[in-house]
């Protein structure tokens, strides 16, 4: 956890992370319920314990938490809103996870230079390398983040609870938000 004095994220924030698992590479059938309760009403002012210094990247941390709890009507509501290379890829992973494999690629190659992407590999390596060489986990890195080969790998994968590679792909996607999510909050609150 996060240095109370300089971890801008308040407890609501917290609260909201700490609730959900983010498990699924996809989602199908109705939201939890819990979820809405939790996040209904929540502005992003309340996400933080400093003043907002980034409107656009608050907001993409309130999609990124509707995101998180699986609400994907409500993050692409507000993701679709920015215009941003930031809201481009909330915009992409909450395709991805609908199952709209092509609009996440499309989404995805809206936000092609963002930092998070650009920082994503040595992670993602990190991950992989103690495992069994794998040409669906090589694509990955190949020349650094392929947010496509990701986008193929949960295509393969979504409907395949067992396969082995499954638990890897959310650590993965997990990965992902975290960093995005991070990025966010740096960005909206000045970091």
């Amino acid at each position: 956890m996060a240095d109370p004095g300089t971890d801008p994220l308040s407890p609501l924030a917290h609260e909201i992370i700490e609730s959900a698992s983010y498990d699924k590479l996809t989602i199908s059938g109705p939201a939890p319920a819990k979820a809405h309760e939790l996040l209904d009403g929540v502005t992003p002012d309340q996400l933080l314990t400093v003043p907002i210094t980034s409107d656009g990247h608050a907001y993409a941390m309130l999609a990124g938490l509707w995101l998180w709890h699986d609400w994907l009507d409500s993050s692409h509501t507000i993701s679709q809103s920015l215009h941003t290379p930031t809201g481009s890829f909330w915009h992409a992973i909450m395709h991805r996870r609908e199952g709209d494999f092509s609009n996440a690629k499309y989404w995805y190659a809206r936000c092609t230079n963002h930092p998070v992407l650009q920082t994503m590999a040595p992670f993602v390596n990190d991950i992989l390398h103690p495992l069994p060489a794998d040409k669906s986990f090589l694509r990955l890195t190949q020349s650094g983040w392929s947010p496509n080969a990701f986008v193929d790998l949960c295509e393969q994968l979504h409907t395949r609870p067992t396969d082995p590679r499954h638990p890897v792909a959310v650590v993965l996607q997990k990965l992902e938000w975290r960093l995005l999510f991070d990025h966010c909050t740096r960005a909206a609150s000045g970091q």
